[in-house]
């Protein structure tokens, strides 16, 4: 590996570790899915070792489950809001999904 976090071969960033993927989606849009039926998508500002993160332009969905009182039926609900810096706690975290890169 190259000084720069690049391999010799085809000068892409290299990932070695889990949070090399994180490191390198710094100030890109990312998405990432949380408990309770919480997405968010947003810039990454800043993240730590416990994957704690801080994001910037989010949208946030969270969906619910609401049954009828007459038919039973399950209903979804999804509520979306934009948050201007949203700080993420790294236990609630589930998946997190960096953006698509061209290669």
């Amino acid at each position: 590996m190259g000084d720069d976090g690049t391999t010799r071969d085809n000068l892409t960033p290299a990932v070695e570790e889990p949070l090399d993927l994180i490191r390198l989606s710094l100030d890109e849009r990312i998405y990432v899915k949380m408990r309770n039926e919480r997405e968010a998508y947003g810039r990454l500002h800043a993240y730590d070792q416990h994957l704690n993160m801080v994001l910037g332009d989010v949208e946030e969905t969270v969906t619910t489950l609401e049954i009828d009182e007459e038919t039973y039926e399950e209903i979804f609900k999804s509520t979306k809001r934009s948050i201007p810096m949203l700080f993420i706690r790294g236990d609630v975290i589930i998946l997190i999904s960096p953006p698509l890169r061209a290669g």
